[in-house]
């Protein structure tokens, strides 16, 4: 009888966002909801997870069990949060085999559906429409903004919208004084999850500014986004191989 070899390990994830230290809750079943609509995405045999770093103790929860984890931070940007943080949290639950993909917010395929969701909220006129993309920020850290300003510049050539400005909660230029300078146009926020800054920031600035146009939802909760996440863990396993 000749030995079967034997089937390789499945492979983990961990999809990873900061969440909401007043109200985690709500954020964490949104990373678990996530993590559920990624794996139909992978092949069988992934095993996926989502947990904020909010959360007490959903990290470490989520991390157990969990062999050399794929690690995907569902942020916009590189910065403190996904340099430092993350890899600290990750070393104090044990996790020392995880590997970290890059964020969300600079995937290469990310301009593409901002592109997309874009032009189709300008409704085929977008030479007459002007787009608002609205970030978070940082009053510590340039690779937030640079994040913001890399997407607006590749946007441009992909939609052919009439102008294309860029403006933020934390640092200048600022939300109000952007949707000011437009009046009018479409509101597009660069942002994973649908929380405090989205809901309440982004609507009160574009208000005080008298920006006229509609807000869409934060690319972030696009329908689309667990098949881009699928596609960014397909890629960093074949490039890292489990141990």
């Amino acid at each position: 009888m000749t030995d079967q070899p034997s089937a390789p390990p499945p492979r983990d994830a961990l999809i990873v966002a900061h969440g909401a230290p007043a109200d985690p809750a709500p954020q964490e079943e949104v990373l678990q909801a996530l993590a559920a609509a990624t794996a139909p995405h992978l092949p069988a045999g992934w095993r996926v997870r989502g947990a904020t770093l909010a959360a007490d103790g959903a990290l470490e929860a989520a991390l157990h069990g969990l062999t050399d984890p794929l690690i995907y931070p569902f942020f916009m940007a590189e910065g403190f949060f996904t340099g430092t943080l993350l890899p600290r949290r990750l070393t104090e639950a044990g996790a020392t085999n995880a590997r970290q993909t890059a964020p969300f917010g600079v995937d290469p395929a990310l301009p593409d559906l901002m592109a997309r969701v874009a032009l189709a909220a300008a409704e085929g006129r977008p030479e007459d429409t002007k787009l608002l993309v609205a970030a978070h920020g940082s009053k510590v850290s340039r690779t937030s903004a640079d994040s913001t300003h890399a997407m607006v510049a590749a946007l441009g050539p992909l939609t052919g919208f009439n102008r294309i400005l860029a403006g933020f909660v934390e640092e200048a230029p600022f939300l109000a004084d952007q949707a000011r300078a437009l009046g009018a146009g479409i509101c597009l926020p660069f942002f994973a999850l649908e929380a405090g800054h989205v809901v309440g920031d982004i609507p009160e600035a574009l208000e005080e500014a008298g920006f006229q146009g509609p807000i869409l939802p934060p690319i972030g909760q696009h329908p689309e986004v667990p098949a881009l996440i699928a596609a960014a863990l397909m890629r960093a396993a074949a490039d890292h191989p489990a141990a």
